[in-house]
């Protein structure tokens, strides 16, 4: 059992290790692709931005007036990352590169955690290392993380971190500080943030919930609190009521348009419209979570498909929200939309207008919006058709393997008793070829040894062995010993006639005494049982010969 469940550790090593080869592969061709391409104006854009708070500070940048560069409306903890990156950049790192990597790494983690994820949910192990293999080649990651670089892939990876540690790792303190830097960097994971608390409540109750929301107070306040306090005004003129741009080449909104639909319901959907789309995803994703608690990742993977398939604002950086979700959702989700929106990001960002499509490019992305909600109604038909699910804390864990509950048992089983001691008085003074018979004879002795006064019929007498220990073979029938004990023609006379030919009081003794006289003759080799009475080797019937002090074949047990 410990070789084959070695096997199995060294089966999940291998995958893991082609998983981070992988993801190292993508990695290092991201960041290939971003050195020696310019990239789309946001790598532009936020050298402006981080100029900006290197002359003020990450909290007042809200009340900046920048005139030639777009609304700055990325939270605050992206406001200390691109000061970070300013200083790198002084220091004589590209900008271009850099500025690109946090969108890469992000990418490799993820990767990581879809292996983590759906390893504990798929019935193969092939399933898991495929869907993280499929994440890593992502043709829209590639795209968005590789050449645009914005910060998307960083707050999806900050939200599936946290489903991973509150549902699977089962750390809530950990899961809320994750939740809480996910909406930090950018605040598209909002829509996730409130099916975590309702993972966290169902899972475990007040304390989970209550270190979960410790966690995400903590840094939530750390980070967001000097700005809150300081510019109130221009955080939520530029963040909180940020409704993306005026451009319409994906989704609702570009088939609104294309029927016709009045300008003013069009303008009515991007304005106010958009928040009542954000809170009604929400409650899709409490829904899911509060149904299926153990399947927080996949409820999260499911709120981000939703988010970009309602989405009223449109930029080829927000193809990346689904993305690496899809492969939790299922192989064939992350594939088909990988393929397809992948194909209109490349063909996009290789013309060097990624905000001006052409109308075979919008056609192509009406059909990647068809195939994400392909996925996303597929994602939901599951959850409905599978039921609730029983909470983390009530379930058993996921096994890794079929034999891991097995082993996981045979760990824990308390340990066996030692075999009991032979006879030794039966044994003094015997001839080592009248070893087999004596302790043939002593077994039997015991098993058939009358019940203590007051025991009912077939109780076990209190300190003698029942059946033996585990792995040895089960004392002879009184019977069967008496008969093959006793000389050829019966019992003696005289002596009290019972079944087999033997009293319970006697059957020891008998089968002690009647072994002498049955042993083999003094020419007989040592270790052998008498040829009249048992076949060689044996000593009575399913009583196997143990090897004495001259030798003799050992039974299993020793």
């Amino acid at each position: 059992m410990n070789v084959r469940m070695s096997s199995l550790s060294w089966d999940v090593r291998k995958a893991r290790i082609v998983v981070i080869a992988f993801a190292t592969l993508a990695l290092v061709s991201k960041m290939a692709l971003a050195a020696n391409t310019r990239g789309p104006a946001d790598v532009r854009f936020f050298w402006g931005f981080a100029r900006a708070i290197a002359r003020t500070d990450p909290v007042r940048v809200y009340a900046e007036q920048m005139p030639w560069l777009p609304v700055y409306n990325h939270p605050p903890l992206a406001s200390w990352m691109l000061l970070g990156l300013e200083w790198l950049a002084q220091q004589g790192v590209p900008w271009r590169p850099l500025i690109r990597f946090p969108a890469c790494l992000a990418d490799f983690v993820t990767v990581l955690l879809v292996f983590a994820i759906v390893r504990r949910r798929a019935a193969r192990l092939r399933t898991a290392v495929w869907c993280a293999v499929g994440a890593a080649l992502c043709p829209v990651l590639v795209a968005t993380s590789g050449y645009h670089g914005n910060t998307d892939s960083v707050a999806v990876m900050f939200a599936f971190a946290a489903a991973y540690l509150l549902v699977d790792r089962g750390r809530p303190l950990a899961a809320g500080l994750a939740a809480a830097l996910c909406i930090s960097v950018k605040l598209i994971p909002v829509v996730a943030v409130p099916l975590l608390f309702a993972t966290a409540w169902r899972t475990g109750g007040r304390p989970v919930l209550v270190r979960f929301t410790a966690g995400f107070a903590a840094l939530f306040l750390t980070v967001w609190g000097p700005v809150v306090a300081t510019v109130p005004g221009g955080l939520k003129a530029n963040v909180l009521e940020y409704a993306g741009g005026n451009f319409s080449f994906w989704g609702i909104v570009r088939f609104a348009r294309w029927a016709d639909v009045p300008e003013p319901y069009v303008q009515l959907l991007r304005g106010d419209g958009h928040f009542l789309i954000v809170a009604a995803i929400m409650a899709v994703g409490v829904w899911l979570a509060w149904r299926r608690p153990a399947d927080a990742p996949l409820a999260v993977a499911t709120t981000l498909g939703l988010l970009l398939l309602l989405s009223t604002a449109s930029g080829v950086q927000y193809l990346a929200w689904p993305a690496a979700g899809l492969f939790v959702l299922g192989l064939w989700q992350g594939v088909a939309y990988g393929i397809v929106v992948g194909a209109v990001a490349a063909s996009v960002y290789s013309g060097q207008r990624p905000v001006h499509w052409t109308d075979t490019e919008m056609a192509f992305g009406a059909l990647g919006w068809a195939v994400l909600a392909l996925c996303v109604a597929s994602a939901l038909r599951t959850a409905l058709k599978a039921g609730p699910r029983p909470t983390p804390s009530t379930a058993p864990p996921p096994a890794r393997h079929p034999l891991a509950g097995a082993v996981r048992a045979a760990r824990h089983a308390p340990p066996t008793a030692p075999p009991p001691a032979r006879h030794a008085p039966a044994l003094a003074g015997a001839a080592p070829s009248e070893v087999p018979l004596a302790r043939a004879g002593a077994d039997a002795g015991r098993a058939t040894a009358a019940p203590a006064a007051g025991a009912p019929d077939g109780a076990a007498v209190p300190g003698l062995p029942t059946g033996g220990a585990p792995g040895t073979a089960p004392p002879a029938p009184a019977e069967a010993v008496g008969a093959a004990a006793l000389p050829p023609g019966g019992p003696a006379p005289g002596a009290p006639a019972t079944q087999g030919g033997a009293t319970p009081e006697t059957t020891a003794a008998s089968a002690t005494t009647a072994a002498r006289p049955a042993a083999a003759p003094a020419t007989a080799p040592q270790g052998t049982a008498a040829p009249a009475t048992a076949p060689q080797g044996t000593d009575a019937p399913g009583v196997p010969v143990r090897g004495g002090a001259g030798g003799g074949g050992a039974s299993p047990a020793d």
